[in-house]
Parts: C-alpha cells; sequence; structure tokens
C-alpha cells in the first residue's frame, strides 16, 4: 500500500484531482463520501497567497472529515513559493502539492504551472525551495513534458525524488496537447518500473470509467489513480471505480432521489461557504452532470441554471422528485 511519508493510503488509492473552480470544500466533501482517498484543494497562486488576496486565502479551506488533503500551489519564484508553502503550514494539511502541470495560459504566461517544464533546473530549484520551508511532505503534480520533443518527465520524476518530494502525480500529456488527444501512460509506467523511483507514482489523464480504471492499474502497474473530469457533477463515481476494482460489478448511476440530494446538498454547502449568491452561481455548472440522461430534462435545467433565488431552487428540485420518482439510469 502506497505511503506518502506517514500518510497510509489503501492498496490503489482514488484521488480527486485538483481543479480550478471544481474542486473547492463542498464539492470535496461529497467526494469523500463516495470514496475519494486523498484530495487537493483547488491550486493557489503563491504570490497570491503572500499578497493576502481574498480569493487565494479562501481556497486555504477545507473541513477535518476530508483528511488526508492536500493543498496546492503553483508559481514560478523560489521566494514565494517557500513563503507561500510556509502560510500553507499555518492551516495544517497532510501534504503540501505543487503545480507544474496546469496548462491554461493565464497560468503558463507568468511562467508557472506547465511552463515550469520547459526548465528543469528551474523545477528543480521551485521545489527545492518549498521541501526545504516546510515540515509537511511534498508532492508535485505534472505532466510528460513541454511539447511532443520534450518529454522528459523521467529525469523530472529521478530528480525532483532526489531532493525530497514523497510523491508524483503525472497527467499523460504534455502542455501542448492541453487536454486533446489520448493521454499517454506509457511514459508514466516507465517512472514508475524505474528503478531508481522508490516514491508512489500516480497516472492521470482519461480515466472516464471503472472499467478503464482497472484497465490502466493492471497494465501500467501505478499506485493509484487521479481522477478529474469524470467526478465532476458526478462525485459517486468514486464509488463506482471501488466496487468494479472490488467485484467486477458496475454499479448503474444513482437513482434521481439521490442525484437531487446530492445536489441540494452541493448547493446548500456552496452557500454556507461563500455566501448565497456565489454558492448559487457556482453549482450551476454541476447540474448538466447531475442530471445526466435523464429524459425530457431540459426544462428543469433551464430553472436551474438561471434562477437567483434558493428558495425556487430548492422547489425544482421537488419537482424533479416528484416527476421522477423512481428512474434509475
Amino acid at each position: 500500500m502506497p505511503r506518502i511519508s506517514s500518510i497510509q493510503l489503501p492498496d490503489f488509492p482514488l484521488l480527486l484531482a485538483p481543479m480550478e473552480d471544481v474542486s473547492d470544500p463542498p464539492f470535496r466533501v461529497l467526494c469523500k463520501e463516495y470514496g475519494a482517498d486523498l484530495m487537493y484543494s483547488e491550486f493557489i497562486s503563491s504570490e497570491g497567497l503572500i499578497r493576502d488576496a481574498m480569493k487565494s486565502r479562501k481556497k486555504l479551506d477545507f473541513h477535518e472529515m476530508e483528511r488526508p488533503i492536500g493543498i496546492q500551489i503553483f508559481g514560478g519564484d523560489e521566494e514565494a513559493m517557500a513563503e507561500s508553502a510556509r502560510i500553507v503550514e499555518t492551516v495544517n494539511p497532510d501534504l503540501v502539492d505543487i503545480n507544474f502541470g496546469c496548462p491554461v495560459k493565464k497560468v503558463v504566461c507568468k511562467g508557472a504551472g506547465a511552463a515550469v517544464l520547459k526548465d528543469v533546473d528551474l523545477m528543480v530549484r521551485l521545489t527545492k525551495a518549498v521541501v526545504d520551508s516546510t515540515r509537511l511532505p511534498v508532492t508535485v503534480k505534472t505532466r510528460l513534458g513541454w511539447d511532443e520533443d520534450s518529454k522528459n518527465i523521467e529525469e523530472v520524476a529521478e530528480r525532483l525524488q532526489d531532493i525530497g518530494i514523497q510523491a508524483i502525480s503525472i497527467h499523460g500529456r504534455t502542455r501542448a496537447q492541453l487536454y486533446k488527444g489520448e493521454a499517454d501512460w506509457s511514459l508514466i509506467a516507465k517512472v514508475k518500473n524505474n528503478p531508481r523511483i522508490h516514491i508512489p507514482v500516480f497516472g492521470n489523464g482519461d480515466i472516464d470509467s471503472p472499467q478503464k480504471a482497472v484497465e490502466y492499474k493492471e497494465r501500467y502497474g501505478v499506485d493509484g489513480v487521479m481522477i478529474g473530469r469524470a467526478s465532476i457533477g458526478a462525485p459517486w463515481f468514486f464509488r463506482q471505480v471501488k466496487q468494479y476494482i472490488r467485484t467486477g460489478e458496475l454499479l448503474p448511476v444513482p437513482p434521481v432521489s439521490e442525484r437531487v440530494e446530492v445536489a441540494r446538498r452541493h448547493l446548500e454547502m456552496a452557500m454556507k461557504w461563500k455566501g448565497e449568491r456565489m454558492g448559487i452561481m457556482e453549482t450551476r455548472m454541476h447540474y448538466a452532470t447531475y442530471f445526466r440522461g435523464i429524459p425530457d430534462f431540459k426544462a428543469y435545467r433551464m430553472k436551474l441554471v438561471t434562477s437567483d433565488n434558493v428558495n425556487e431552487l430548492m422547489d425544482t428540485f421537488g419537482e424533479i422528485i416528484e416527476r421522477y420518482p423512481v428512474m434509475v439510469d
């Protein structure tokens, strides 16, 4: 069973990927309840933390029941990364994770995220600055490389392990691919099978079904998988994967009544965390997937994504249960 410093994980753990505007405390609580073994915050700008920016500070919030949990930071300056790691330590998460994989332009343009893949020496310096500044275990999430001609993940994994990281999660695409094409797990497997590598290696990319999770577990031998997009609006995906790993049984999507209850709780937790208006706005993106596959649902979906009134939303949830009382996909 993989360990990250003193954190004992179960055999073949399922990790919730850090996703901007998705993996916030309300969503993480639901994923935890459905079986996620290790979770990460949304990525947090090191510069924002140092400036005491409200949005960045808010992302440090987590519930005790979410443990073990990592706070993920990104940046391109050694001093800023070290200082932000010290700030993260004050809220006492279980680990600090460094984002060297985010491909979006606004992050890359600042020399952070996946941009650091172009300069492995800088990646090493940034990582060492974080490792040396905190007593917490440090992990890294990254990609195969910057582009097809610079897939340097084996060198990256060895050098980062040598300076003290405790685990690495690898997305099987380059930055140039963004999220297009098929993730290449063969290089993730090469890292895992490298005799020099002794830290846990987690694979990420295209785990969109329980069958694929098991197939990749057996084919590539990784220590666990990190699940991102497949969990959006479907926190029960973790339960489905675990059931399939244990028994080979494919669990159906939950009944409409359960999905309504999850959506309602998500909304309530989001409003409690960020206030009524922001909670309503930020939960909207999940409704399409919470209720995917239900016939003749467009009118209800429109109500859910356009209403700004919490009572109207709760009434709509009630209408959905009345309209689809026993339906299971």
